[in-house]
């Protein structure tokens, strides 16, 4: 019985959401079609208003003319505020104005073409320069907020282009970094190699290296030898000219030259 009601209950479930999505169908079907019939509409409305300016001259083709200018402009600014307010959350003030104005227009746009079927010229050509003196003030505040907004877009893609082309020297920098100089280490002695750490002084005795002379005048200090005379025992000192002999006997003579037999007296 359990298992009945479950599948019944799925079964609503499916229905209700295949009904739900059969609604959204239809209303942007609905949708999609009022925006063809207004284009439409719209198309053949500019249609007409252009052959009436050409074909009806006077004040007929200038209410035309008028109709036109207002209906181009505030379609121009509508476009390039809405295709900038969501990337740009700073223009919902210039929306609200735009708001503002799209209502004058409405309005005037209504006069216009009231007037239109107005049988009596002369009344007609005296309401033309106040008609006129609005259609100009309407399409000005139009044209200058719409061109603020496409100065402001322009400006913020220059500057977001700016900062794009900066990261990318930098990272091409960081890329070719082999062609980097790297500093010279100091050099502390031409003839040494390798060149002895901070802090330590040569050793007492050690071997003079390959090219270095020692001074005029120097000698070499005790214990320090090169060559083949490393491994040898020093050797005694040689007594100089005219040094008197010395009397004690050394330790390498033999035993029989260190006393000499006393002569014969006979």
């Amino acid at each position: 019985m359990e298992a009945i009601w479950i599948l019944l209950l799925l079964f609503v479930l499916i229905m209700l959401a295949g009904v739900y999505a059969a609604v959204r169908a239809v209303r942007a079907a609905k949708r999609g079609i009022d925006r063809t019939v207004h284009q439409a509409r719209r198309t053949v409305e500019e249609t007409r208003l252009r052959a009436r300016q050409f074909a009806q001259p006077g004040a007929a083709g200038e209410l035309a003319q008028l109709r036109l200018s207002l209906r181009g402009s505030m379609r121009a600014t509508s476009q390039a505020l809405q295709a900038a307010a969501p990337q740009d959350q700073s223009l919902s003030e210039s929306l609200v104005l735009f708001q503002r104005l799209s209502a004058h227009a409405m309005d005037l746009e209504a006069d216009l073409k009231r007037l239109e079927q107005e049988p009596d010229k002369s009344r007609l050509a005296a309401l033309l320069p106040d008609l006129r003196q609005r259609t100009e003030r309407i399409t000005h505040s139009a044209d200058s907020l719409r061109w603020a907004v496409q100065e402001r877009t322009q400006r913020f893609a220059h500057d977001d282009l700016d900062s794009l082309n900066r990261e990318i020297e930098m990272e091409a920098g960081a890329l070719r970094h082999w062609t980097a100089v790297e500093p010279e280490e100091p050099r502390t002695d031409a003839g040494s190699w390798p060149p002895p750490e901070a802090g330590t002084r040569p050793e007492t005795g050690a071997r003079p290296e390959a090219g270095s002379r020692p001074e005029a005048g120097s000698r070499p200090e005790a214990g320090a030898r090169s060559g083949p005379e490393a491994g040898r025992e020093p050797e005694p000192p040689r007594p100089s000219l005219g040094a008197r002999p010395q009397t004690e006997p050394q330790a390498w003579q033999k035993p029989w030259q260190q006393s000499r037999r006393p002569e014969n007296t006979a």
